[in-house]
């Protein structure tokens, strides 16, 4: 059997980089509430990508909120179906894909922190840099495990239906 194997796309794998968008969201919103930023900092940074990286107001705002909020679950789900898809062909092991889903979650977070936001949105950089990338890990491990979840699951499907 090929080290890399076909899996095909499961939908419950938009649930599982939503979850692990939102544990990533709020473990970033509680790290900037602590340290004294404010906790709706990020959503709003996140915001900030249509002003250029000028509005940095952390005070709750519904629009930057939303938009903000809306921008980082896109990216979540979009880089978790990634991960499903290419990522996860390497390993098929909860543990295995745990890892793997932290070192694909830290190599997004030094694409994110070094190349892309200083681009697109330097406002982002802003937030406390060692707890995003705590948060990245997070999000990487619960995907990872997410993943495992689903696909442990379509398998054992797979299995009692004969196929």
């Amino acid at each position: 059997m090929s080290l890399l194997k076909f899996r095909s796309f499961d939908p419950r794998i938009f649930l599982v980089g939503l979850i692990a968008g939102m544990a990533f969201g709020l473990m970033e919103m509680i790290i900037e509430a602590v340290i004294g930023r404010g906790f709706w900092s990020p959503l709003r940074y996140i915001a900030s990508v249509f002003t250029l990286g000028k509005d940095t107001d952390p005070s709750f705002s519904l629009i930057p909120v939303i938009v903000g909020l809306m921008g980082h679950m896109i990216n979540s789900i979009i880089l978790g179906m990634v991960f499903a898809l290419v990522i996860s062909r390497i390993t098929s092991t909860p543990a295995g894909l745990a890892v793997a889903g932290m070192a694909y979650a830290a190599g997004v977070f030094v694409a994110m922190w070094y190349v892309i936001l200083p681009i697109i949105d330097p406002a982002m950089k802003l937030v406390n840099g060692p707890g995003f990338f705590v948060s990245h890990l997070m999000y990487g491990l619960i995907l990872g495990l997410g993943v495992s979840l689903v696909h442990g699951q379509a398998g054992a499907t797979r299995v009692a239906a004969g196929a």
